[in-house]
């Protein structure tokens, strides 16, 4: 059912569980404040939006963004572009894919709120992607595997198979040595409690190695059983992008996959990320940097 916020601004829901299409702003404009504050809610209400058709350079997409918090860095571990310190670029030939379920940069100590993607370019077919509800897909754990959930403790490292999967073309470059280098390690709760909502969601993805206090075999096994709740069909909404369409999503509630089936296409976008809080579990607990230093990154310092 679609909600009428203001004469020309509607929020469209696209499933039952995630997702929602936001008409009637333009995000290459200064916002009223009463809008912003409708689309935050909207995020957290569907923990990703999407906007068509949006006219948005680097300062205008920085503008824009700014209105959900201060923004990081483009990436903890690549340079951004020259004069865009705020920017990621996501480019198909340079081997940016992301084809594997993830929570983004979710092996540092404070992973980013929320994510903004606009899209430049896109190949002739393909090259959607999934959104998943890591909040739903906790309340929909049997009750004792949630118990165990709320106590476990995960080990995330950004050498791990997200990268095997997601950076092959780098490889074959030489270039994921880079990516790995320095090696970055976190520990955080597997349910982390959303700072602004109190929702409970699982703090998962390709990122997440080892369960601490686990051995490796038993380690893995659980974080599978975990994520397989994660990426029920039912948990997802996919999305078929537009040249121009704008994907607004909260990183502490969602995991997203790429899917990479375009073949040699160029798909390119541009990403700037809000500064995210440390997650803290069930228990108060927060999570902790275990390797490398991020600090930068986390408060936008170029």
């Amino acid at each position: 059912m679609t909600t009428l916020l203001a004469p020309d601004i509607q929020i469209r829901p696209l499933t039952g569980n995630i997702g929602a299409e936001i008409s009637g702003v333009d995000t290459s404009q200064p916002l009223p404040d009463e809008t912003a504050a409708h689309i935050r809610q909207a995020l957290h209400d569907h923990k990703v939006v999407f906007l068509r058709r949006q006219t948005l350079d680097y300062t205008r997409q920085v503008a824009f963004a700014e209105n959900l918090g201060t923004l990081t860095l483009g990436h903890p571990i690549y340079d951004a572009p020259e004069g865009r310190p705020h920017m990621r670029e996501m480019d198909s030939r340079q081997g940016t894919r992301a084809n594997h379920w993830h929570t983004d940069l979710t092996f540092i100590e404070r992973p980013p709120a929320y994510a903004l993607l606009h899209s430049k370019i896109l190949p002739p077919v393909g090259g959607d992607t999934i959104w998943a509800n890591t909040a739903t897909a906790y309340t929909s754990l049997p009750d004792e595997l949630r118990d165990l959930a709320d106590r476990l403790r995960i080990v995330h490292s950004n050498d791990c198979d997200f990268t095997d999967d997601t950076y092959a073309h780098r490889a074959a470059q030489g270039d994921q040595d880079h990516y790995v280098s320095q090696p970055y390690e976190a520990e955080h709760p597997a349910v982390r409690v959303h700072p602004d909502t109190g929702e409970r969601s699982l703090l998962l993805g390709g990122f997440a190695r080892r369960v601490t206090g686990y051995g490796p075999q038993a380690g893995r096994d659980l974080i599978r059983i975990l994520q397989e709740y994660v990426t029920k069909p039912e948990q997802t909404v996919r999305w078929q992008w537009q040249v121009g369409d704008l994907a607004i999503w909260d990183n502490q509630s969602t995991q997203h996959y790429a899917v990479y089936d375009y073949g040699t296409a160029l798909r390119r976008g541009e990403r700037v990320t809000v500064a995210g809080p440390v997650p803290v579990g069930v228990d108060g607990r927060p999570g902790t940097a275990l390797r490398g230093d991020t600090s930068a990154y986390s408060t936008g310092a170029s």
